[in-house]
């Protein structure tokens, strides 16, 4: 009998898992429980949609993503490749149409020998003896999550997500935006709102004083830093979002010839320019008070919203007590946990996260970890050996990689030299392999 593998989940990490085991000649059982179950902030049923965001982050080699992008690349990542093919304008960063990109993969993954995908929602863990990835996501089902929390001995930890809102193109006055990317960097790929002294603070007093959605009373509001909700950044000081994701360095308005006093930025969403995204606002206001606030924006004064931003709740296991760096279950080894659920955090880390639990999953002589000095593993063995009592979601950050051999007082070329050392090791390490 050909051997199968079970994936749960076909988020980013569940459809790179899939292409990496079907490629190696195994057979797969992919279970997406959309449509027939909903989740809070996916749009439709199509596999590795990204519900937040359409960017995937700079491609600078010096960059966190890009040393990460780079690393995917070299492993023949499946979801970074069609990405690069539907990718939408965005400066040095890789941004994409989300619901192209998502149902290109969705095709290729229905049409590709060994994957069969079964649109069921699984409510416990599945008896097999044959490999069990699990990627259900940070949106696991209830059901599901209640199964897992036999597995964990423990209760799931979360903490809060919050997406940002989308507007009809067609609604916005392009007469008060102007075009550019923050030093220069790309072809003006960004749409900026500029705004004065004035209008920023209104900006800043009205989400302050709006009343956001709240969490259930049995649920804590544990929020994860590098996504934070806009408002929460604008309680922490009058000038936070001005020095966050409004701060308007290396930005300067053409019809001024000045740097305004902050700037709200636009990003294309999908290849026909219909929809455009609000940079760095993924908020939890209420649907009314986002359509009030945001239209006092300088050429937001009619927008239409496809869709507003919202909050979800995001479940994960605490990883240093469950699972090792290969991934893999502690309690029961023929399960493997990969993206969000597992404890990394970002769409480029679910992705590799992904892609090296289909490795694990699909070749048994793969017992060597990632080289430690490798962005992915480096987040894998984090993930594995991190404090158990305040575990959070972690993405990627060059803190993890050792200092030892690329000691430089420059910031940037010590970035660059231990990105260079990371792609030397997964070299050999993927020539050793024979992947």
């Amino acid at each position: 009998m050909k051997k199968r593998v079970t994936i749960i989940g076909g988020g980013l990490a569940g459809a790179e898992a899939a292409y990496q085991i079907a490629k190696s000649g195994m057979a797969v059982d992919l279970y997406e429980m959309r449509p027939q179950v909903m989740t809070e902030a996916h749009g439709g049923d199509s596999l590795a949609e990204m519900v937040c965001s359409n960017s995937l982050g700079s491609e600078e080699i010096s960059s966190a993503s890009g040393l990460l992008k780079r690393e995917l690349k070299m492993l023949d990542s499946f979801f970074l490749r069609s990405a690069e093919k539907n990718r939408v304008p965005a400066g040095n960063s890789l941004a994409v149409d989300r619901l192209q990109l998502a149902a290109n993969i969705t095709a290729e993954l229905e049409s590709m020998p060994g994957i069969r995908i079964i649109r069921q929602e699984i409510r416990e863990i599945p008896a097999t003896e044959m490999p069990l990835i699990i990627a259900s996501g940070p949106l696991t089902s209830p059901a599901f999550a209640q199964a897992l929390s036999g597995l964990t001995m423990r209760k799931n930890l979360y903490f809060f997500d919050a997406t940002c809102p989308l507007i009809r193109a067609e609604s916005i006055d392009f007469s008060k935006l102007f075009a550019a990317s923050r030093y220069e960097k790309g072809e003006a790929d960004f749409l900026n709102i500029p705004l004065d002294q004035e209008q920023y603070e209104l900006l800043v007093t009205s989400m302050v004083g709006a009343e956001p959605e709240q969490a259930r009373d049995f649920e804590k509001e544990i929020f994860f830093d590098a996504c934070l909700p806009v408002e929460e950044i604008a309680r922490r000081g009058p000038q936070s979002l001005a020095f966050g994701p409004l701060k308007p360095v290396g930005l300067v308005d053409p019809r001024t010839g000045a740097r305004p006093h902050a700037v709200v930025q636009l990003r294309q969403d999908d290849l026909k320019k219909d929809f455009f995204q609000l940079v760095g606002f993924q908020t939890r206001l209420k649907y009314g008070d986002q359509k009030r606030i945001f239209r006092n924006l300088p050429g937001l004064e009619n927008a239409k919203f496809e869709r507003f931003g919202r909050m979800h709740r995001n479940t994960y296991i605490n990883a240093p007590l469950i699972i090792n760096q290969f991934s893999q279950c502690k309690k029961n080894s023929r399960i493997y946990f990969a993206g969000q659920i597992s404890g990394v955090e970002g769409y480029v880390e679910s992705v590799a996260s992904g892609l090296l639990c289909g490795l694990f999953a699909s070749r048994n002589e793969l017992r060597n970890p990632l080289p430690e000095t490798t962005a992915i593993g480096s987040l894998l063995s984090y993930i594995a050996n991190a404090g158990w009592q305040d575990f959070r979601p972690s993405k990627f950050t060059f803190g993890l990689l050792a200092d030892s051999g690329v000691e430089c007082r420059d910031k940037k070329r010590k970035k660059e030299l231990k990105a260079e050392r990371a792609c030397e090791a997964l070299e050999q390490w993927i020539k050793k392999l024979a992947i």
